[in-house]
Parts: C-alpha cells; sequence; structure tokens
C-alpha cells in the first residue's frame, strides 16, 4: 500500500508501505495491505510505519485524518516530523508543535484585538452627534 502524509503546505511523504499504527479517538490500530477502507480522525501521536525492507520509520502527527481507499492512505494534517529515531522525533515534535501552537497563539491574539477595534467603531457610528 501506498502511504502519502500531506499537511498544508507540501506532502511530507509518499511511498510504499507494509504496515501502518496509528492512534484514533478510539485508541491505537493497525493496518495491512489489505485492510477494509475506512476514514478516521487522527489524535496527536505517533504513527509508526514499516517500509517494504521492514524498517520502522515514525511521523509524529499534530491530529488529523486518515483516508484508507484501495492501495492508498491519506494522512492529512496540520503539521507532521518524519524521523527514524524516536528521540529525535521527540525533541523535534516540541520544538515544531511548540513554535506552531506560538504562532497560533500570536494570530488569535491579533483577531481578538481587530475584533476589539470594530466593535469599537462600530459603537462610534451609533453615538448620537
Amino acid at each position: 500500500m501506498r502511504l502519502k502524509i500531506v499537511t498544508p503546505d507540501r506532502i511530507m511523504l509518499n511511498q510504499p508501505v507494509s504496515r501502518i499504527v496509528a492512534e484514533g479517538p478510539d485508541g491505537a490500530f493497525g493496518m495491512l495491505p489489505l485492510h477494509v477502507d475506512f476514514v478516521t480522525q487522527l489524535v496527536p501521536g505517533i504513527l509508526v510505519y514499516e517500509d517494504r525492507q521492514g524498517r520502522e520509520h515514525y511521523a509524529g502527527i499534530n491530529s488529523g485524518t486518515l483516508v484508507k481507499c484501495g492501495a492508498e492512505v491519506l494522512v492529512s494534517t496540520r503539521g507532521a516530523v518524519l524521523s527514524d529515531d524516536l528521540e529525535r522525533l521527540r525533541r523535534r515534535v516540541a520544538a515544531e508543535f511548540r513554535q506552531t501552537d506560538e504562532t497560533e497563539r500570536a494570530a488569535r491574539a491579533a483577531l481578538a484585538r481587530l475584533e476589539a477595534q470594530m466593535v469599537r467603531r462600530f459603537r462610534e457610528l451609533d453615538l448620537p452627534s
């Protein structure tokens, strides 16, 4: 089967695999090439995949959706970090997802300021002259 991991800005992985282990809201699950087609949410965690030579690889996933259709497995996620070493993956995930959280927090703060300015402007329009 072919595993493709995509984020909003790029294709992180697109390669044949022989096994996938991921985690959904109801717990971890595994997939082999003849697994039934389905769709599920993914919770933040580690997706494990095995290449055709039997080597395990890891992807830190920042939540997302997994779609299995035929021989294709598509993982769509806000963020992913790939590694062959779990400790290196842990460090990279902590750093990259922390940066993403800080960026999102700054964007929410900017949006809140913009909304507050809009409310003030609307109130100024309603004031009698």
